[in-house]
């Protein structure tokens, strides 16, 4: 539908005013139009940056640290570059000028996308043009998370406009929010919602990271949470839907669906060039800034607790390596050795050493990596598909 607000910025929405002169020039007003233009437009221009970036980078290689440990699945390590999450951020911005109306929902999801992106490029920049297979610290990286996530949702609570929709909380099957700002003091929501902000974007952003691990395989499930939380934006944002659907009505949040095309738009054009065999990696620029994007979208959407159902991959792969690490440090013994649970985490590496026959009866001794990938698409699209479908059981 039409917005009916006033943006902070926009560029080619403009056209729309001139719709008394040419008719059609008044598509540039609907959401639905510009959301579509917008990922042909990123996936264009990605189409045309892949190859150049791909060759300026082909010279430098990113430092396998767990080549040694990983055996036969390490081997790839050294010959293929990173920073391939540039091919998503460049063109997703450039689609955004062209194609957005900003306001406060957008210009803090951006922010996070943008402070989460430059968090993980200094991470792959120490790698692979300092040739330091650690990158930066642990600490450094989780601080420097933290720092975009308490400052965005900061400016959540900052603005009138956005205040009481950020102290809201919803859960799935409910009709009503279990959370308002008039349920709890002021300073106790908020303080509740800058905790959940962190959790929800932090958490999501090292989910889609530690998923990051095969040909395709991160880009892949991304792309089918991307699609869902864009239609969750656009029906959050439109309030028949948000009405007929008993969701939160977030003013504004129709625009975060323009924004999240754009980059599906440059995903798309990544993936182009990531599936198996892969000509480029994500890297953390791509893994930590998608994160923390689709947890912003899902907290400022009020559907953070879909995450776990739509982002149901990533939510496994999170959960084998807390497993994991917590077993084997409960079980370590006197030599400083401990039991596992997987022959090795995260989830995905597990299949690849030793198949499903472990989990469940299959014919298949040993999933191939292109049957890991593609099957789990598979699952992460199923999660999409239920996580739509809570919407409507409430």
């Amino acid at each position: 539908g039409r917005v009916a607000y006033a943006p902070f910025f926009s560029m080619l929405h403009y056209l729309s005013h001139f719709e008394k002169i040419w008719g059609p020039l008044r598509l540039f007003d609907y959401q639905s139009f510009r959301a579509v233009m917008a990922g042909v437009t990123a996936l264009v221009v990605g189409f045309l940056l892949a190859p150049r970036l791909i060759r300026a980078l082909n010279k430098y290689r990113q430092p396998e640290l767990g080549q040694k440990l990983m055996g036969e699945l390490g081997k790839k390590g050294g010959q293929v570059p990173t920073l391939g999450g540039a091919i998503i951020l460049i063109p997703a911005l450039i689609s955004a000028l062209l194609w957005l109306r900003f306001n406060v929902p957008v210009a803090v999801t951006l922010f996070v996308y943008l402070g989460m992106s430059a968090m993980g490029f200094a991470d792959d920049y120490v790698k692979v043009f300092k040739n330091d297979a650690k990158g930066i610290s642990p600490g450094a990286k989780m601080g420097g998370l933290t720092l975009v996530a308490l400052l965005a949702v900061g400016a959540l609570l900052w603005f009138p406009s956005t205040q009481a929709q950020t102290i809201e909380i919803w859960v799935p099957f409910v009709k009503t929010a279990v959370l308002t700002a008039n349920t709890l003091p002021f300073y106790a929501s908020a303080g509740i919602a800058v905790i959940f902000f962190w959790f929800v974007t932090v958490g999501s952003s090292n989910a889609v990271n530690l998923t990051d691990g095969m040909d395709g395989l991160s880009i892949g499930c991304v792309i089918t949470t991307l699609f869902s939380f864009g239609l969750i934006a656009y029906f959050s944002g439109h309030s028949v839907f948000a009405a007929y659907l008993h969701i939160s009505r977030v003013v504004g949040a129709g625009e975060l669906t323009v924004l999240t095309a754009a980059i599906l738009g440059g995903c798309m054009a990544f993936l182009w060039h990531n599936a198996m065999p892969a000509s480029i990696y994500m890297g953390d620029v791509g893994a930590l800034g998608l994160g923390g994007f689709i947890g912003a979208v899902a907290f400022i959407t009020n559907q953070p607790f879909l995450l776990i159902i739509i982002g149901g991959v990533f939510v496994a792969e999170a959960v084998s390596v807390i497993l994991q690490t917590g077993f084997f440090k409960l079980t370590k013994g006197p030599d400083g050795q401990g039991k596992r649970i997987f022959k090795m985490s995260p989830l995905h590496h597990h299949f690849r050493k030793v198949g499903v026959e472990s989990l469940i009866p299959w014919p298949e001794k040993r999933w191939a990596d292109s049957k890991i990938v593609v099957r789990l698409w598979m699952v992460s699209f199923l999660c999409g598909i239920l996580g739509l479908a809570t919407l409507k059981l409430r």
